[in-house]
């Protein structure tokens, strides 16, 4: 067993294309990213294209994302969205965020590889 820190005091602070939030690297190979991101209350993740699939699972808070059309779905915790390569989007929260991220092009567009759809 390996023990893995990744809390905010172990991340670097994120300001291009305007975020605002910290970044604690969890796994990172060729082929797949592991991160946790953390956004204070008024953090953002600035608007910008996805290099690659990028999942964004929400642990702890509220706030919201948005993809390609620019509209912002409300966030909680257990809900995740999935960015497309190429797709512009963004996140923020009001009151504070912590999500995981995942990256990789190994993740499916398929709906039926996820979870059902939150409500």
């Amino acid at each position: 067993m390996r023990r893995i820190g990744f809390g905010p005091n172990s991340g670097r602070r994120i300001e291009q294309h305007g975020s605002d939030f910290v970044q604690a690297r969890m796994a990172r190979s060729d082929d797949l990213h592991v991160s946790c991101m953390y956004l204070e209350p008024g953090g953002r993740v600035g608007r910008h294209p996805a290099s690659i699939h990028q999942l964004f699972a929400v642990v702890q808070g509220d706030g919201w994302a948005a993809g390609a059309d620019g509209e912002r779905v409300t966030l909680r915790m257990g809900d995740a969205v999935l960015w497309e390569p190429g797709e512009s989007h963004e996140a923020g929260t009001d009151s504070g965020m912590v999500a995981i991220v995942v990256e990789s092009d190994l993740l499916s567009d398929d709906p039926a590889t996820f979870g059902p759809v939150s409500g």
